[in-house]
């Protein structure tokens, strides 16, 4: 099994979330496994995802995917998101 966590800062959080709701499928075909969304207690435009995979190169592949990278421009995602892999 492998997790990965996504750190990073939106503009609007309700925009943003409307957006994520709406790649369910996206993240079915690339491999999600379980996931999670939390918020910063103090700082609620800061937003934590957890993701799991079967495998680490599942992963992977699902955070190169071109699809992912414009959803998160049109949920708002401000800067470079923070994605960090684990087994």
């Amino acid at each position: 099994m492998a997790i990965a966590l996504v750190l990073h800062r939106v503009a609007d959080y309700d925009a943003w979330r409307a957006v994520y709701d709406s790649v369910a499928d996206l993240q079915a075909a690339g491999g999600v496994t379980s996931e999670s969304v939390h918020r910063m207690a103090d700082d609620p435009g800061n937003v934590l995802v957890i993701h799991e995979f079967d495998t680490l190169s599942a992963a992977k592949a699902f955070f190169d995917n071109p699809e992912l990278r414009a959803g998160m421009q049109r949920g708002g995602v401000q800067g470079e998101p923070r994605i960090e892999f684990f087994e």
